[in-house]
């Protein structure tokens, strides 16, 4: 039709510093140099091409560590997104930190609901209008409540903290730009799967949004998941994929028409090498080689920590290496400070920054058996409903847990053997971020707990027991030895 106009909409979310190609079925898969050769390819054979990132481009690799996110900018600048929005990670460094990298970013960086508490001042542009040959859109940035957390010591800094108020925001938005010609509105989030469900039906259908563009879930979808007629996307973690949207737009009507959605592999038999983004990924990996390549020490086989919400064999290692020597009972580790599937058997210095690269203190409270055991049935419970998207934590050696969703109870929460009972005392750890939002993680008022007991720092940097350990064992091994049973 004369009036109609394609639009090619490209998508990634949660890279998590997934910069380098992995060697997979005889072909290299992943990586920016080939993610940026696709991006290139699109823009070259395709007239409105638009490349937008959902968050989450900082942690999960020695590079972005070691300069503490410049390099990863100076890569994305080389990538040449669009638009992003920001991630929970973004913030991982310090918020002031952010606001120097954005500086150094030659891309727009949208988010709506961050702001200083003193006078609601927002600390990000709320949204962008991209024209693209006569086509305008605009895409609103959402974060997670997450932020929250992990700027819990940084008091002036707050967002809106569910998403109808989120929603609320995006209608403001777009009321107060309703006299400026838009053809296609994206909310870009990174709040998850199913909060971009509980989002997408809070939206009044007048505001016309057209889709959802989603992170932090790390959900791999197979095709668009609509709902109050706004297509949900979101492509898994990380390089390996990218979503792809062809979108057909009145150009009269200034009206998304109809769209198809499909995620394409990233890797060498279907996308050439950015020769230019290799060399600069190339230098830096030649630096960070030089400096954390030593081996710390080579375990029994290959160890794996396929998902968070469930044990693993990564999960009961990094549990028990905390809890060797210690003065506490369980050791609850946060199964999200572990970013990496697999571990070895070789293991080098900068494997296991990668893996464990967030260096948390560790704190030891005292908890009696009522509060130990609505801990593990709240975090649980809330792992199967939120479809693990919620925190879940590894235990560490003598625990086990049964736990019932189909009923909602609790069938077994043994020590050693012994049933905890509620009148016992237990001494626990968790790591500093999860002390820190003790109270909203596991439901129990941290100060009750605190008032019977003051809580220690027992460790002051998990890492540190991690290399030393590792370093002074060899032929390790881990099972999943059914410490979490979860029936569903």
């Amino acid at each position: 039709m004369e009036n109609m106009k394609k639009l090619i909409l490209l998508h990634s979310n949660d890279m998590h510093g997934d910069f380098l190609a992995e060697a997979k079925d005889n072909k290299e898969v992943g990586g920016v140099s080939l993610l940026s050769g696709y991006i290139k390819k699109q823009r070259e054979e395709n007239e409105n091409v638009i490349y937008a990132i959902a968050g989450d481009m900082f942690r999960g690799s020695v590079i972005d560590s070691e300069y503490r996110g410049f390099s990863t900018i100076e890569l994305m600048n080389f990538l040449n997104p669009d638009v992003v929005t920001l991630g929970n990670h973004e913030v991982d460094y310090g918020l002031t930190h952010l606001l120097f990298l954005e500086k150094c970013a030659k891309f727009p960086i949208v988010n709506a609901n961050m702001y200083i508490k003193t006078n609601h001042t927002r600390l990000f542009t709320p949204y962008t209008i991209l024209d693209v040959n006569g086509l305008k859109v605009m895409f609103i940035g959402i974060i997670t409540e997450e932020v929250l957390a992990s700027t819990r010591s940084e008091a002036i800094v707050g967002t809106f903290v569910d998403v109808w108020e989120a929603a609320r925001q995006v209608g403001v938005i777009i009321d107060n730009y309703k006299t400026t010609r838009i053809d296609l509105t994206v909310l870009l989030t990174h709040i998850g799967y199913t909060y971009d469900i509980e989002l997408a039906k809070a939206l009044d259908p007048q505001w016309g949004v057209d889709m959802i563009i989603g992170g932090h879930s790390h959900t791999l979808l197979t095709k668009p998941k609509v709902v109050n007629n706004v297509p949900i996307v979101q492509v898994g973690v990380g390089t390996d994929q990218i979503g792809r949207f062809e979108i057909n737009i009145d150009n009269d009507e200034h009206k998304m028409v109809d769209y198809t959605w499909q995620v394409l592999p990233i890797n060498s038999e279907t996308c050439p090498v950015d020769p230019v983004l290799e060399e600069v990924l190339q230098n830096y990996k030649l630096e960070t080689d030089r400096k954390y390549g030593r081996m710390l020490t080579v375990f029994k086989r290959e160890l794996t920590h396929p998902a968070r919400n469930q044990e693993t064999e990564l999960g009961n290692l990094f549990a028990d290496l905390l809890q060797v020597d210690s003065s506490f009972d369980v050791m609850f580790m946060g199964s999200g400070s572990i970013r990496k599937k697999k571990l070895g058997p070789i293991v080098r210095y900068q494997d296991l920054l990668e893996i464990v690269p967030f260096q948390n203190s560790v704190y030891m409270l005292e908890v009696n058996g009522q509060q130990f055991r609505h801990m593990c049935h709240y975090y649980l419970k809330q792992s199967v409903a939120s479809g693990g998207e919620s925190e879940f934590y590894q235990l560490s050696a003598g625990m086990k847990v049964v736990y019932n969703y189909l009923t909602d109870t609790l069938e077994q929460c043994s020590l050693n053997g012994q049933e905890i009972t509620d009148d016992q005392w237990l001494k626990i750890a968790v790591q500093s971020y999860h002390y820190n939002n003790f109270t909203e993680f596991f439901d129990v008022d941290r100060q009750e707990v605190e008032n019977h007991k003051r809580a220690r720092m027992v460790i002051t940097n998990d890492f540190s027991i991690f290399e030393e350990l590792l370093s002074s064992a060899n032929n390790l091994d881990a099972q999943v030895e059914g410490r979490i049973v979860i029936i569903k």
